[in-house]
């Protein structure tokens, strides 16, 4: 089942890559069609999903690969990681409907954005590193074509910059995963088998070396403060249904690979770096916070609140390594994996509402608008929606999400609350954002806005309809994490 999860959409690009007579109109239709059988497909999965026993997966297959070097093609899921192959399904069938009156090489688009939902779909449910490694690898080549082939501005500095930064991530990841492998006896790349061996509790020197260049590789995807560099031209100058994809799920290949990997397999290493992680958690909410309030363009603001967000969950993860109450540091673990479905939800709809702008006016600038309201309520009326949602307030998801990371963080260090002024900065900067575009009277290029119709308001509809989902009943959500969350802890404690 799996498999086809994964596979369903890479045959679907392969046969609009070589079928260059399919209109473009058909091009389009596929790529919303095959989505949506993609997302009833995980639909059955989350359906007849159970619990599985305390490390195990569900729906789990494993084939010879690479037998030389203990390498296999072994995928599952789990609590930690279903959450986020049905996030990636919802988002990607939301940019297949949005893009639907794309006119620039419409089916070379689809072809690529079906890859790079099969790449994102394999890095979460492979369970061996070199699986891991090869989906995450791709899914830097898919989003440089992205970029680069539909931006606009500086697409193609932007593109390279993306590629050479996340590259070099990867090739330390590599790093790291090489280390775990010589580590291991007998050797693998089978991450449930090196979990369950814990290969370098014994080495804390060599287990903080190997944990410092899977961090490195991770933390550059994530990304955190210092190295989000590479995310504000990127999201700046990609289309908007590239931002809304490598906000919504690239940037959880990161911060899945510490739940999945760095934590569990190094939980001593983990627990020596646990201050390092929580520091650099803080100052990703706070700095990214304060950046993204001094901008006065609407797609890079977005962008760095993806910084802040993603601090919030590297503080949770951080707090899980630290000494303290068990049921503290589940409760941030589970908090930390709900952000990042969150995160998903909402700034894929902010960054689909930046691309109207682009659309209609050819600008991001604030200044540039003014009194949207009236020409565009539809339009308002999402985006004040999407920005109370990215705020933290109660009844989205956000709101449930950030709760538990500060109520598990603060209950195993107090340290944990200088980071929340980057609630409030966070509120200031949108309610600053939604004065600027929607109130007043008309003026600038709102004149004359054509207002959201149902290509745009239904997929950014869509995605704000689940966050307050999962915002009023998140208990859905919540216990399919939580086991997953409570066995992470456990593997760290040992």
């Amino acid at each position: 089942m799996l498999s086809l999860i994964v596979f369903l959409p890479l045959g679907a690009a392969a046969v609009l890559a070589v079928l260059p007579a399919i209109p473009d109109r058909a091009a389009r239709w596929t790529w919303v069609a095959v989505a949506l059988a993609d997302l009833a497909l995980v639909g059955v999965v989350l359906a007849g999903y159970e619990s599985p026993a305390e490390g195990g997966l569900a729906y789990e297959e494993r084939l010879r690969w690479i037998p030389s070097v203990g390498s296999s093609y072994h995928v599952g899921v789990d609590g930690l990681s279903l959450p986020l192959v049905a996030l990636t399904a919802v988002v990607f069938l939301a940019c297949a409907v949005y893009a639907l009156r794309e006119d620039r090489r419409p089916r070379v688009q689809a072809a690529l954005f079906l890859f790079l939902q099969s790449v994102c779909l394999g890095v979460f449910v492979a369970q061996d590193l070199i699986l891991f490694f090869l989906f995450f690898d791709l899914s830097i080549v898919g989003m440089y074509f992205v970029i680069a082939g539909w931006g606009h501005g500086n697409a193609a500095r932007s593109a390279l910059k993306f590629f050479l930064y996340t590259f070099l991530g990867s090739l330390a990841l590599l790093l790291g995963f090489i280390g775990l492998y010589l580590a291991a006896e007998p050797h693998t790349f089978d991450i449930p088998e090196l979990v369950a061996a814990a290969p370098l509790a014994d080495n804390p020197g060599v287990g903080g070396l190997v944990l410092a260049a899977i961090l490195l590789g991770l933390a550059i995807k994530t990304p955190t403060v210092p190295f989000h560099t590479w995310l504000p031209p990127a999201h700046t100058d990609a289309p908007a249904i590239g931002s809304a994809v490598l906000a919504a799920v690239l940037l959880k290949l990161g911060t899945y690979g510490f739940v999945r990997i760095a934590m569990p397999a190094l939980p001593d290493a983990w627990q020596a770096w646990a201050w390092v992680l929580i520091t650099i958690g803080v100052v990703s909410v706070v700095y990214g916070a304060l950046v993204a309030l001094a901008q006065t363009d609407v797609k890079r603001m977005i962008a760095y609140t993806s910084v802040n967000h993603m601090g919030y969950v590297v503080l949770g993860v951080g707090a899980a390594g630290l000494v303290g109450s068990a049921a503290a540091r589940e409760v941030a673990v589970t908090g930390a994996v709900t952000q990042m479905v969150s995160h998903g939800l909402i700034t894929g709809a902010l960054f689909l509402l930046a691309g109207v702008l682009q659309e209609r006016a050819g600008t991001y600038e604030m200044a540039e608008y003014g009194g949207l309201a009236e020409p565009a309520p539809r339009y308002a009326a999402l985006f004040a929606v999407a920005a109370f949602a990215s705020l933290g307030l109660p009844a989205f998801t956000g709101f449930i999400a950030e709760f538990q990371i500060f109520a598990g963080s603060i209950g195993t260090t107090a340290a944990a609350a200088l980071a929340l002024p980057g609630i409030l900065i966070t509120a200031a900067l949108f309610l600053r954002a939604l004065q600027r575009l929607l109130t007043g009277p008309p003026q600038g290029r709102a004149v004359g806005f054509a207002d959201v119709g149902v290509r745009e308001g239904l997929p950014i509809g869509g995605l704000l309809a689940l966050a307050l989902l999962f915002g009023i009943i998140p208990w859905p959500l919540l216990d399919l994490i939580t086991p997953g969350a409570e066995t992470v802890v456990d593997l760290v404690s040992r």
